[in-house]
């Protein structure tokens, strides 16, 4: 597995992502392509399938691990709604490392939200769901803010989210209106599918997964950086073992790149 090089990036060179889909697709590889090293917070258990060199942390049981080079990405099990706040709570005191934060997924984590408020199961109340909303609603934008603190060094952060089908259109799934105010709330919000690419007689050539960042009439979908990657942007496979740069890449073009000027 190649080990790559950290890239560094200032408060001013940040991503917020938000990429739903359906199930299987790919979305947690793609995930792991942010700048490392990078904490995830894994809330399906996806993570130990993905390629890297991994850790895995407790922060209910152990102190945070010092980013030694020997690792890349740090998982976390969320298994309650508490661990997400140690998690924040550890990311802002600034004694991490991390450069990128990723939420797999914000749909089960808002499960885990719910349980939390009503942990034997009892019905929701109108005051409940008002409750539920406005937490998740304040976690998922506490999140996406860490890349503005530049007391700490997080610069991307990515959430992972279940799609469905509401009003005609593929959307976040979500309960409440953060599924339509969500994809308003971060620099990119893509919808990942596959589709068979064919040649001219129709004969398949391969299988290929993309992001479309652009506004689409079938599923909710925009971006800020459209001019940097296109209103499509190709998913390429992962070489095995290797977790690859693609987000990595996405930065250092939109940010790294030397604007050409146009000839006289």
């Amino acid at each position: 597995m190649a080990i790559t090089e950290p890239v560094e990036f200032t408060t001013h060179e940040r991503i917020s992502a938000l990429i739903h889909g359906d199930t299987k697709l790919g979305k947690s590889t793609l995930s792991g392509t942010v700048p490392k090293p990078v904490i995830v917070l894994d809330a399906e258990g996806s993570w130990r399938f993905t390629a890297g060199r991994k850790i895995y942390w407790d922060p209910n049981e152990e102190e945070i691990p010092e980013y030694d080079g020997t690792w890349d990405i740090c998982i976390v099990h969320v298994r309650d709604w508490k661990t997400v706040k140690i998690v924040f709570d550890y990311i802002t005191s600034g004694q991490t490392k991390f450069v990128s934060v990723v939420l797999d997924s914000i749909t089960e984590l808002q499960r885990r939200l719910k349980k939390s408020l009503k942990p034997n199961l009892d019905p929701f109340k109108i005051q409940d769901w008002g409750d539920l909303l406005a937490k998740m609603d304040a976690a998922i934008r506490d999140f996406r803010d860490l890349a503005m603190i530049e007391d700490i060094t997080v610069r991307c952060v990515v959430f992972i989210a279940e799609t469905t089908e509401k009003k005609g259109k593929w959307r976040p799934h979500m309960q409440g209106q953060i599924a339509d105010s969500l994809p308003y709330w971060v620099d990119i919000c893509g919808y990942m599918y596959r589709y068979d690419e064919t040649d001219d007689e129709g004969e398949f050539i391969r299988e290929t997964r993309q992001l479309c960042i652009a506004p689409h009439d079938d599923f909710i979908a925009g971006s800020r950086v459209r001019e940097y990657l296109g209103d499509f942007v190709e998913i390429p496979a992962p070489e095995p073992g290797d977790p690859g740069t693609v987000i990595q890449d996405w930065m250092i073009k939109i940010f790294k790149t030397p604007i050409k000027e146009e000839d006289n």
